[in-house]
């Protein structure tokens, strides 16, 4: 396919907008793509139907007291991180690394090409997509893609009749005189049926693959963007038809990718398209692909609010008047900077001039992640005003603090605190994992962590000025820096001092070593995705460590006690209900030569919990329990008990007036 093959069409309405407004204001009804010049209905007044501000978030647990803090230096992150930043067009066999930094591409198919098969709509050939995808990966890049029916003028190497050929003598066709396409029947009974099937198929097959960052909803009108104009739903100023489904018909399809794709981040063109479907699914994020243009005379922005001079159709109008404007916590914003003025959109860094809006007002009022920016190509890598945008776009993750012993041996705590300086989350569960490198470089050892880095929410958010909370721009307080800390066992570890380090591991390394890492913005950052937290030494082999899970056989349970599943802790389970008069008792603990002896406790608890720890018998210990981020993620605390010679020690954990915390396992060093 051509780099532009899909500007063309698109931006014969943009000049019909932009550069002969009154023809617009005549002809043109509101909907259409680019710019809507009267809207069907006046906007609604947002400051009725706004959220505005959101809640903050928990801050989570503080950092533990017994660890010594590590200070990182701060440093800019790359401009290649995945899932965030500029995404250029797919073009099979081209380099997809030339050009300005970047680690996703955008592709588009026709649903002909996967629905090829003239007499059976449930035969699916998805050969299209999986070349695509795999020469995506193979350059370490993520895709965002689309399915579309209908392409108006050229759409490269794909079909601009997109119509499945098993629609034929089933579905009604309409002809858009316009644009020259065939629109079929969005609201035909056989069509929906037909399409929910192909998205509850893609959805089995590509839900939660790694090579697809994000996905268009697409499939309804020109472009799959979601509307037919001037054959739309505004009617009372023209003569044209609607072509467009009942909103009853789109929020079918709506919510059939929201079913189909529980992992895979989804995004829709409008916050109103198809009577504001999305705006009851949390996971469905929004497409702005007119971002941050200004057009008409007076110029408004088609992005920003009225209430900084948008127009009444903009992107973040709509959102305000449906009430999602606060969606980015959950869904992603995607969209495309606005062909025309891509190669000058960050020249006036951090406002605009001209057709470019208040660019940084666009990224953070809209909390944009990523934009299809083909113009981007051109950019000169060492502008400084683009890397400023860029970084700013979706997350910008710093560990701004490491907590470890400098020494440790057997089982021994690690935490970090990570601050968030992006407008945006980042909306995936990516492994997080902890590991030691030799001088060499080399990582001898891993452990993967139970850590979610969607919780590291951004610091600092911009408020509407239709909140109400100060003049603009008013920035206010909403994400904490997060805390996380995992226990892990150093047994086996050779005496010597390492490189503690972190990574979170993009999945797209188990398809491609190339994969763009995700990295963080420290200068301990390495090309391979490993953070440098500081040096540690492993102890000698004298502090021999023996781990023993709460939940084995072998240990006794008394009163309500009981094993319970934890996705967050070791072995996958836990002992839960413990105190109020229930025990846990650790039998068959190795007390090694005898003596006093180190014993860490791996638990989890949602509140500050206090139990006893007694070993034989002897005289409890009382021992507090900091709150964990919730019942499945865990931390550890120590005590020191003194234990008989050999392996008939017995160490149990109660609390005879409250509850103590659930238990995942015991370390004794």
């Amino acid at each position: 396919m051509r780099t532009f093959a899909q500007r063309r069409g698109r931006n014969i309405l943009a000049a019909l907008c932009s550069t002969a407004l009154a023809l617009a204001l005549a002809a043109l009804p509101s909907g259409s793509y680019a710019a809507p010049a009267a809207p069907s209905v006046p906007a609604a007044s947002s400051a009725a139907t706004a959220q505005g501000a959101p809640a903050r978030p928990s801050p989570g647990p503080a950092p533990d007291p017994s660890l010594t803090a590590h200070t990182l230096t701060r440093a800019d992150a790359p401009l290649d991180n995945p899932l965030k930043g500029f995404a250029r067009f797919y073009q099979a066999g081209a380099d997809q690394n030339t050009g300005y930094p970047h680690a996703l591409t955008w592709s588009y198919f026709g649903l002909s090409e996967v629905m090829n098969d003239s007499s059976d709509c449930e035969n699916y050939d998805w050969d299209v997509l999986d070349d695509a995808l795999d020469e995506t990966a193979s350059y370490g890049n993520q895709a965002a893609i689309r399915f579309y029916i209908e392409y108006p003028n050229d759409a490269g190497s794909h079909p601009t009749n997109a119509i499945p050929p098993c629609f034929a003598g089933h579905v009604a066709n309409r002809t858009n005189a316009y644009w020259n396409t065939t629109s079929p029947d969005y609201d035909s009974a056989y069509l929906l049926d037909a399409l929910k099937d192909f998205i509850a198929a893609f959805g089995a097959r590509y839900d939660n693959d790694p090579r697809i960052g994000f996905i268009h909803m697409g499939l309804v009108g020109l472009w799959g963007e979601w509307h037919t104009w001037p054959y739309d739903t505004d009617t009372s100023g023209d003569s044209y038809p609607n072509y467009m489904p009942t909103d009853a018909h789109g929020a079918e399809i709506v919510r059939a990718y929201d079913s189909a794709f529980p992992h895979t981040r989804l995004e829709v063109r409008y916050p109103e398209s198809a009577g504001g479907a999305a705006g009851s699914l949390p996971a469905v994020g929004y497409h702005d692909d007119s971002f941050c243009f200004r057009e008409g005379s007076p110029p408004a922005g088609v992005t920003l609010p009225a209430s900084l001079g948008g127009a009444s159709y903009s992107q973040l109008q709509k959102a305000l008047d449906q009430g999602v404007e606060n969606r980015w916590i959950t869904a992603s914003m995607g969209g495309e900077v606005r062909p025309e003025i891509q190669s000058t959109a960050f020249d006036n860094w951090p406002g605009g001039s001209g057709a470019v809006d208040n660019m940084k007002a666009c990224l953070e009022l809209e909390h944009t992640t990523w934009k299809i920016n083909e113009g981007s190509a051109n950019y000169d890598p060492s502008n400084a005003k683009v890397a400023a945008a860029v970084r700013q776009m979706g997350y910008d993750l710093t560990v701004d603090h490491a907590y470890f012993h400098d020494t440790a041996r057997g089982s021994t705590t690690v935490g970090v605190r990570i601050t968030n300086n992006g407008v945006a989350p980042f909306y995936y569960p990516w492994t997080v994992s902890l590991g030691l490198k030799d001088a060499s470089g080399h990582v001898v050892r891993d452990w993967a962590t139970p850590w979610d880095l969607r919780k590291a929410m951004p610091v600092r958010i911009r408020a509407f000025p239709d909140w109400g909370v100060g003049s603009d721009p008013t920035y206010l307080d909403y994400g904490y820096p997060r805390y996380f800390d995992s226990s892990v066992d150093l047994s086996g570890v050779t005496a010597g001092t390492y490189q503690l380090v972190m990574k979170a591991k993009n999945p797209l390394e188990d398809t491609n070593a190339s994969a763009k890492k995700l990295r963080f913005a420290n200068a301990g950052q390495k090309q391979d995705g490993w953070l440098d937290l500081g040096a540690m030494t492993v102890g000698s082999g004298t502090g021999t460590s023996h781990s023993y899970e709460a939940e084995a056989a072998a240990n006794t349970l008394t009163g309500t006690a009981r094993t319970a599943d934890c996705t967050g802790c070791s072995g996958g389970s836990k002992v839960g209900y413990v105190g109020n008069g229930a025990a846990l008792t650790f039998n068959g603990v190795d007390g090694g030569s005898g003596g006093a002896r180190t014993v860490t406790i791996q638990y989890a608890t949602a509140e500050s919990r206090p139990a006893t720890v007694q070993a034989n018998g002897g005289t409890p210990k009382a021992v507090s329990f900091p709150p964990t981020p919730d019942w499945t993620t865990t931390r550890t605390t120590t005590v020191s008990l003194n234990l008989n010679a050999g392996t008939g020690n017995s160490i149990t954990v109660a609390n005879s007036s409250g509850w103590a915390p659930d238990i995942d396992r015991i370390t004794v060093t």
